[in-house]
């Protein structure tokens, strides 16, 4: 088995003229956590949407587990073992904990033509389990999403990530509206990821955050990785001159 998780190799998107992102060549490894850093059109987003599915890159390969994929959609990356929780965190306010959890991916004890019939005992079991996987606690899974805090839906969100064969779990932004108390349980969720061997990918303005979390950080800018740095080998300071450009990554632009 290799040891790398996820790789790209000159993954490239151009929207007309615009070039969001070009050639970014990017490695994951096992159990590995990854901090993408970048100011607001840096390419960060646009990287990501390549790597779930949510679109197609203009050119490069993207190897996941070992096997290189062209994913047509969302769904196929989801099936693959890569789970995301983007900002929008895509719940259904009306549906209770299991029920998110297992949105679109129902456990069904049996069929009648059109009809099914859910099985809600075992959703609510693979529920309770992912909770514990992840630490993440919600007194009552009854409860809608409407009805729960931000950071609770945050974490619900997250919990979906452990409730299947997930290889891969990518975050964006996770706790960019969440109060301190909230933020920190966030966090504690995204360490206990780490103990388990989980690899992550975590898209994030907050400094702090990125170094108590992360193994290595990968700042991009004006649509290109300009750095690549071990979070024991930096500092804020550094990773912000890449950011603005004061450092240029002279490396990644194909300099000698």
């Amino acid at each position: 088995m290799s040891e790398i998780i996820l790789e790209t190799r000159g993954l490239t998107k151009h929207y007309g003229g615009v070039h969001a992102l070009t050639e970014a060549d990017f490695t994951l490894r096992r159990g590995e956590h990854v901090a993408i850093m970048g100011d607001n059109g840096a390419g960060k987003s646009t990287f990501v949407r390549q790597i779930t599915g949510v679109e197609k890159p203009t050119r490069g390969q993207i190897i996941f587990d070992g096997v290189e994929h062209t994913f047509e959609s969302p769904i196929e990356a989801r099936e693959a073992g890569i789970e995301t929780v983007f900002q929008t965190l895509a719940l259904a306010d009306d549906l209770d904990v299991p029920s998110n959890l297992f949105l679109g991916r129902e456990k069904v004890r049996f069929r009648l033509g059109p009809f099914s019939i859910l099985d809600k005992r075992a959703m609510r079991e693979a529920t309770m389990a992912a909770l514990v996987k992840t630490g993440v606690k919600i007194p009552n899974l009854s409860n809608t999403i409407r009805n729960m805090s931000g950071g609770q839906r945050q974490c619900v969100a997250i919990a979906r990530t452990a409730a299947f064969k997930s290889k891969l779990v990518i975050m964006d932004e996770p706790t960019a509206a969440l109060g301190v108390q909230e933020t920190a349980q966030v966090e504690n969720i995204i360490r206990t990821l780490k103990e388990a061997g989980e690899p992550l990918i975590l898209i994030s303005h907050n400094m702090r955050q990125v170094f108590d979390l992360v193994d290595r950080i990968v700042v991009f800018r004006r649509g290109r990785i300009v750095a690549n740095l071990r979070k024991e080998e930096t500092d804020g300071q550094d990773v912000v001159a890449y950011i603005t450009g004061a450092k240029t990554g002279a490396e990644y632009e194909g300099a000698p």
